[in-house]
């Protein structure tokens, strides 16, 4: 029979061997297929029914001519080809809408079901969900992030002097490292260049005081003074804080993607961008760290819980420049890292930042 079927054949051939669904999609696609297979099967059936009958009653019938018999069979092979279109054409809305979706599938989300991609040049990382993604779904985002920091510390006086010759610890680049947990999301309309994020992480700062000092503490006070318990071979003061960041960040170049006549941000290219905010923290901890031996021993590690020095909230203000996931800040906290029983001069902590990892969800 030259029915439609071998079209619509040749169409799932070439769909489904070219898109990658979600489950949604192929359970239409399926249900479809089914449908149109049980159609097929249950009017097939039927002609063969009326063919054996048919013939059945010519068989006897010796006037009736090879010619007769397959005009016959023509004429019943013609009947079930229009019931079969037409039952086919009843179910092609279903077809349409699964078509669409898949076609919609391929254009806006061609890696698939879970995709993960990494940008060597930008640091970005991408996972894609198994959901179609549109436009507007990539201006909002989860954004997990790792930078290392050379955090130094500052005198009220002078609070942008960094890797003071003054200050009691090691001027270092990297002695601090941070984590961030943010949401990102466009402000103002579609084709807006700004958006706003918000989050959770933790910082880690880690200070080693110059000339082979240790830090110490009494009952009142935090103060600096010379190791003389044995061999110093490794010490640090190790703040950790639970941060909340509050952060603007600006597109400078922004590109635009259309889709049904709406104009869209395109926020999967890569992008240059400058970021200013302000975040705050909660001290988790402090603890003085002291790694020495005698000679009794090789290897002897004290680790004592800091209670009097260090506040407890700290404050501040970050500015810095970015390109997709690889980003350069400067951060500075308004309020200083030791409080007055800490026996120092420079309290105010400045960190220069390079967020190196970033993974968006």
């Amino acid at each position: 029979m030259k029915i439609k079927i071998t079209l619509l054949a040749s169409t799932f051939i070439s769909v489904f061997a070219f898109g990658q669904s979600d489950k949604n999609i192929d359970f239409k696609m399926q249900n479809y297929t089914k449908k149109i297979d049980s159609i097929i099967t249950s009017e097939k059936q039927k002609m063969n029914v009326e063919l054996d009958e048919t013939l059945e009653k010519v068989k006897g019938n010796k006037v009736a001519s090879i010619e007769e018999r397959q005009k016959l069979k023509a004429e019943i092979a013609e009947k079930y080809e229009q019931i079969i279109n037409e039952k086919i054409e009843n179910e092609r809305f279903e077809l349409d809408n699964a078509t669409k979706d898949l076609v919609k599938n391929i254009v806006l989300n061609p890696e698939g079901k879970y995709s993960l991609s990494f940008e060597p040049y930008t640091g970005r990382i991408q996972f894609k969900g198994k959901r179609v993604l549109l436009p507007k779904d990539y201006l909002h985002s989860f954004k997990l992030s790792i930078s290392f920091v050379g955090a130094s510390l500052t005198t009220k006086n002078e609070p942008f002097r960094f890797y003071s010759k003054d200050s009691e610890v090691k001027n270092s680049v990297y002695n601090s490292v941070s984590f961030n947990f943010k949401y990102e999301n466009q402000l103002g309309g579609f084709k807006s260049p700004i958006f706003y994020r918000i989050g959770i992480g933790t910082r880690a700062d880690y200070f080693v005081p110059k000339y082979g000092k240790v830090f110490s503490q009494d009952d009142k006070n935090l103060f600096v003074q010379d190791f003389t318990k044995g061999v110093l071979k490794k010490t640090s003061l190790n703040n950790t804080y639970i941060m909340i960041p509050l952060e603007l960040k600006w597109v400078l170049n922004p590109k635009y993607v259309e889709f049904e006549n709406v104009k869209y941000v395109d926020n999967r290219e890569t992008q240059f961008y400058v970021v200013a905010g302000l975040y705050g923290g909660i001290r988790a901890a402090s603890v003085i760290y002291n790694k020495y031996s005698t000679e009794y021993s090789n290897r002897i590690v004290e680790r004592e819980t800091v209670s009097k020095g260090v506040n407890n909230f700290i404050v501040g203000g970050k500015l810095g420049i970015g390109y997709g996931g690889l980003g350069l800040y400067i951060q500075k906290d308004f309020t200083p890292t030791f409080d007055n029983n800490a026996l120092i001069n420079s309290k105010y902590g400045i960190q220069i930042g390079l967020e190196l990892v970033s993974v968006n969800f």
